[in-house]
């Protein structure tokens, strides 16, 4: 059974730094994307970042860019998501995916297979 658990939530200040954990077991991802959606109330899931594990590329969403870094250890099938200056608007649930259908890094969710059961994080103001 393919499973995705991520951890790391919490509830922070504005400016603060959380990092985000997402441990795979049930199989071996090596040449999926892994990659990292949110969402909150209201809201629709949103994509934040992806990792290839095939050749390390990234992608991030716009509102991340320059905060956030994706990483991964393909040898502890763990990705990381690293979150610096974090602003009240990241506040959500953030969940880890893997897409183990295509090369190129999707930043829709319909695209991935595999989801965790998400983790909170809230930044006060």
């Amino acid at each position: 059974q393919v499973q995705l658990v991520e951890s790391g939530g919490g509830l922070v200040q504005a400016g603060d730094s959380l990092r985000l954990s997402c441990k795979v077991s049930g199989r071996t991802f090596y040449r999926d994307v892994q990659g990292w959606f949110r969402q909150s109330p209201g809201k629709e899931r949103e994509f934040v970042a992806a990792v290839s594990l095939i050749d390390g590329r990234t992608r991030y969403t716009d509102s991340v860019n320059g905060r956030f870094t994706i990483s991964r250890d393909n040898a502890r099938n763990t990705v990381y998501l690293q979150m610096n200056s974090l602003k009240s608007e990241d506040t959500a649930v953030y969940y880890c995916a893997a897409d183990s259908d295509r090369f190129s890094i999707s930043t829709s969710s319909t695209d991935y297979d595999y989801w965790g059961q998400g983790t909170q994080v809230t930044v006060s103001s």
